[in-house]
């Protein structure tokens, strides 16, 4: 009777080994966040959620440029780049992300990948004016991001990473599904033009006074920001590229900096950065603040900051060809230029037809 027990526990105990080998087979198999190896051709992959993928990509994928940012990046076409830059690129964007977490992601892929040429980075105006450490995200997957191969049953045992990673790959692939490409990846399609972008502002009827000059405090905050989340990481890898943009927010939010009487406030803010990036010999800087007909045109717009996907490829464009290009000798006039024009808009007409 002992003997039969034994028997029984030890066929359970092998069928339940048995069975857990098979399922962490078929999970590393499909590694839905390529944790542990770079996609297989004989499977579809769905790209679908940022925080988790992007650090699999980076430390698996072949690829020689990284097209980052925030949502503002989100509608790159890595064929687009490909084409234009002579590169193989990846796109790793974070929605909302603030400076830090963009920087720490390419300090792991910088640290992988010795290959990595060249990185398009959004300088997002609306982060400049925030602490170098401002994150606007919780519950970051950290057992992806490590090395500690113990913490990853994190990973391996998560039930919604089976239900939304394993299985739905699984059915893709059996399927015939393709693989999300990177153009697709992240990428948004929406109803662009006046009524949307004013459906979403939410305006300030009466114009706050001015602010005072940027203080001595925050031009401290401003100048610890951009030391610690670009100089100190371009500084790093002097033969990478970074080609860093700032992003063409549309009129409305030009207004809106307008309307608050925080339009100089920003301006000091942008010459701090701009001068500390300069001094970077390997950082290519553009501003696009002057592209005037497309900022003042909504039907380039879903909201005050978010341009639609055609503009994004104007960005590559504009990038390659040198269009917009900040440097030491014009940097003063092109900024001089933009402030006057944002601080002498007729920002009225731009509600002249609001409903």
């Amino acid at each position: 009777m002992i003997s039969n027990a034994k028997k029984w526990f030890a066929a359970c105990m092998a069928a339940l080994l048995g069975a857990l080998l098979l399922l962490t087979l078929v999970f590393w198999i499909f590694d839905p966040y390529f944790h542990f190896h770079k996609p297989f051709p004989f499977v579809s992959y769905r790209l679908y959620d940022e925080r988790y993928m992007n650090d699999g990509i980076s430390r698996h994928f072949d690829y020689d440029m990284i097209i980052t940012g925030t949502s503002m990046a989100q509608n790159f076409k890595t064929s687009e780049a490909d084409v234009l830059f002579g590169a193989t690129s990846v796109k790793e964007t974070f929605s909302g992300a603030g400076y830090k977490e963009l920087s720490e992601n390419l300090g792991r892929a910088l640290k992988r990948n010795g290959n990595l040429k060249a990185i398009i980075w959004t300088m997002d105006a609306n982060a400049i004016l925030r602490d170098k450490d401002y994150t606007d995200y919780d519950g970051y997957p950290t057992y992806l991001y490590d090395d500690n191969p113990w913490n990853d049953v994190s990973y391996v045992f998560n039930k919604n990473i089976w239900y939304h990673g394993v299985l739905n790959n699984l059915a893709m692939t059996l399927t015939g599904q393709p693989s999300t490409t990177f153009d697709e990846y992240s990428a948004w399609e929406k109803e662009t033009g006046y009524a949307y972008v004013m459906a979403s502002y939410d305006r300030w009827e009466e114009k706050a006074p001015e602010a005072p000059p940027l203080s001595e405090e925050d031009a401290v905050m401003v100048t610890d920001n951009i030391q610690q989340n670009f100089v100190d990481l371009v500084t790093k890898y002097p033969d990478t590229t970074f080609y860093i943009f700032y992003t063409p927010y549309s009129i409305c939010w030009w207004d809106f900096m307008n309307q608050e009487g925080m339009i100089n406030y920003y301006f000091d803010a942008e010459l701090i950065t701009t001068k500390m990036l300069l001094e970077c010999p390997n950082v290519k800087l553009y501003n696009f603040h002057d592209k005037y007909d497309i900022i003042t045109n909504l039907d380039n717009y879903r909201d005050k900051e978010h341009y639609a996907a055609h503009v994004n490829s104007m960005i590559l464009e504009w990038i390659a060809a040198g269009d917009g290009l900040v440097t030491k000798e014009n940097y003063m006039e092109r900024y001089e230029q933009e402030r006057q024009y944002y601080l002498n808009y007729d920002y009225e007409k731009i509600f002249a037809n609001r409903q």
